[in-house]
């Protein structure tokens, strides 16, 4: 049976992917034809160009869903204030995408606190209706239990707008041995896990232990919280991370398999991962 919810990558290509993908085809058309969406990251640095974006409709069917992130300029350095011009700008050239758009990933900067709420709340109240958002907040104070977090929750909640869950409690728990796990834990927010539940479809993004078994006993929890969200008939986003990229696509393969345990009906993914062998090096 075709996926009942969204599950993706943080990225369509690696070099590592070309013998685990299905052959034939662009990168783009060879991973939609194992995932449903992926999470737009190339925006959040370089906005595309306009016929770039008609390619990449091409490439997918038209149940699949980008997940671009709002360019860093907009968020990052401009803090949501006074963007609507260079937003519209941005949403000209991915109007191509349109169709195929799931929530727009709004990342928030760690310096965005609670005394900026005000700029989140005009920003998402006059961009276009069409438009939909999906919000990641990494400020200490939005995960602190306290009346910071409640306004926003509330905010959300009231706009039907889903929080971006990040679980990155897998990668901090390893060792940081080498290279590629210093890295990844530098990168990634270690933040607790806090899931706002909402009228909108929740979105997880999962960053897995480079060691691929262990990430068993932190996904467990996310499988039983799956089967509820689609006993219910919700379509949530999931999206898999590795500290190194080449072993994601073994990491949603794992998933697949421990969420097909509980939901026998789910087909397998076709990729193989089987090369190269996959650990903490």
């Amino acid at each position: 049976m075709p996926l009942p919810y969204y599950l993706g990558c943080p990225q369509w290509q690696d070099p590592a992917w070309n013998t685990q993908l299905p052959t034939g085809g662009t990168a783009l058309g060879r991973y939609a034809r194992v995932f449903n969406t992926v999470e737009g990251n190339t925006t959040f640095y370089a906005t595309p160009s306009h016929d770039q974006c008609k390619q990449w409709r091409k490439q997918v069917p038209d149940d699949f869903r980008f997940l671009l992130k709002l360019p860093r300029a907009l968020t990052h350095e401009r803090m949501l204030n006074g963007v609507g011009s260079e937003l519209q700008t941005f949403l000209d050239v991915i109007e191509p995408l349109s169709d195929v758009l799931g929530p727009m990933l709004l990342q928030l900067p760690a310096g965005f606190g609670p005394d900026r709420l005000h700029q989140l709340w005009r920003f998402l109240d006059t961009a276009p209706e069409t438009l939909d958002w999906t919000v990641e907040v990494r400020n200490p104070a939005f995960f602190a239990k306290g009346s910071e977090e409640k306004a926003l929750n509330q905010g959300l909640r009231q706009r039907k707008l889903a929080r971006v869950c990040m679980d990155s409690r897998a990668v901090f728990s390893a060792i940081p041995e080498n290279d590629v796990i210093v890295d990844a834990q530098r990168k990634k927010p270690r933040v607790p896990v806090h899931l706002l539940p909402s009228d909108a479809p929740p979105v997880i993004r999962y960053i897995g232990h480079p060691d691929l078994e262990t990430n068993r006993s932190f996904l467990a929890p996310w499988v039983t919280r799956m089967k509820e969200w689609l006993d219910s008939g919700s379509g949530p986003y999931v999206f898999m991370h590795m500290p190194d990229n080449a072993h994601t696509i073994a990491l949603a393969e794992l998933w697949t398999e421990l969420l097909r345990e509980h939901l026998p009906e789910l087909e397998s993914l076709p990729v193989d991962v089987s090369e190269p062998q996959l650990g903490l090096f």
